[in-house]
């Protein structure tokens, strides 16, 4: 194909795509170049924060006819996992493209196109001389992949962010294989909890009461048996998603010192996620007890242990909702409200008070996050843009709400 025919944003998304802001050391420098150049072609403002040492984060602004309203945020990560090359059809960071229109590279789904769809609508409506009451932020963020501790997580208590005085932010969702668009209104709550067990020690050849190792077995049977039955449950409803059930994963085993000796110690993680439904003390009660059923000398701690279940309402009686999901139906698009399944930087702007919807805007495509060979058509992702024109458009034009007409 005549690179001159492809289409600029086509050209633009794989220019970014070829960026390698691959984990452990992602070239935000390169990140931060592109964005500010975008910026400045687009005509939107620009601004660069760091809150962690060479971790940059960039905001670009288009500013509302009303900017004391609540503003639009549009938030994406920069970063991208690792990759591992010799399973890769072409090179993960070419952004080859096929006879097909599938381009192929690390980010495509996860999540560089957001990205770039966001700024081709907005370049796009603001080519055609459009203006919205509410001010419109994208936010970049940086580490989202490492868990976001010095990225969004840090940023949602810094007066940066409130300064930005958030409605309702926009954040990654996932491709969807059938023809129906996902838009995550919560996330599951991460647990990571590690079970220790000490008990007698001694020699290998005797029955020895109250090991460590029986009451890890007990320990271990317990949540594997919850796990079960989650399983059952999630396979009996054609209608749940994974987020509708509680996951349970034996994640990590430990202790012993030789193949003879009967350990005084021994320990198993746990990677739970848990959906907004459940009652988190009553489930913190449940790990409790199979703890104390295990024995005595049996302690647990956490490693991560997320307590928000705050969701934002999919029902037209929330307006952001409603501005939301409006456009979709007028162009037929089949949205399905799902609860994410893992986490996403959407969990702290959540338990920082504000709203958030999580949306990538790609259908009919086979779900390749953090997959060999990651690739997003070239259709699909120009279709998102035309979608998020209309989104974004009606999102920034939602009328004064109650609590803003009172100042």
């Amino acid at each position: 194909m005549d690179p001159a025919a492809e289409n600029p944003s086509t050209t633009r998304f794989r220019e970014y795509l070829r960026i390698r802001s691959v984990q452990p050391e992602p070239d935000y420098d390169g990140i931060v170049h592109f964005l500010f150049r975008m910026a400045d072609e687009i005509g939107l403002e620009k601004k660069k924060l760091e809150f962690a040492p060479g971790r940059a984060i960039v905001i670009l602004t288009w500013r509302g006819t009303q900017p004391q309203l609540k503003s639009i945020i549009l938030n994406s990560h920069t970063d991208v996992v690792p990759v591992f090359e010799e399973f890769w059809t072409y090179p993960p960071f070419d952004a080859h493209k096929d006879k097909d229109g599938k381009i192929y590279a690390r980010g495509t789904q996860d999540m560089k196109s957001v990205t770039i769809q966001y700024l081709e609508a907005i370049r796009q409506m603001k080519s055609e001389g459009r203006r919205f009451p509410r001010t419109i932020h994208l936010t970049m963020v940086p580490d989202e992949e490492i868990g976001g501790h010095t990225g969004m997580e840090i940023f949602v208590d810094q007066p940066e962010f409130r300064a930005l005085n958030p409605g309702i932010t926009l954040d990654e969702g996932l491709a969807n294989p059938k023809n129906e668009f996902s838009v995550f209104y919560g996330e599951k709550c991460v647990w990571w909890i590690t079970v220790h067990c000490k008990g007698d020690p001694g020699h290998g050849s005797r029955f020895i009461e109250n090991s460590a190792a029986a009451k890890l077995h007990s320990v271990i049977t317990s949540f594997l048996d919850f796990r079960e039955k989650e399983k059952k449950r999630f396979e009996s409803n054609p209608n749940f998603t994974l987020g509708d059930v509680t996951t349970v994963n034996l994640t990590k085993v430990s202790g012993g010192v030789s193949c003879n000796v009967i350990p005084s110690e021994m320990s198993a993680t746990f990677d739970l996620r848990i959906p907004p439904t459940v009652d988190l003390k009553e489930f913190e009660l449940r790990i409790e007890n199979w703890c104390r059923a295990a024995g005595d000398q049996v302690t647990y701690e956490y490693h991560q242990k997320c307590m928000n279940r705050r969701i934002t309402t999919p029902e037209d009686s929330n307006p952001w909702w409603k501005a939301f999901s409006d456009p979709c139906k007028e162009l037929g698009l089949k949205l399905k409200p799902e609860i994410f399944p893992a986490a996403t930087d959407s969990r702290y702007i959540r338990t920082a008070g504000f709203d958030a919807l999580g949306f990538s805007p790609m259908n009919n495509t086979p779900i390749l996050l953090h997959d060999h060979n990651e690739y997003l058509n070239e259709d699909v992702f120009l279709h998102g843009i035309q979608i998020y024109t209309r989104i974004i458009g009606s999102l920034a034009s939602v009328p004064p709400l109650p609590e803003e007409q009172s100042h």
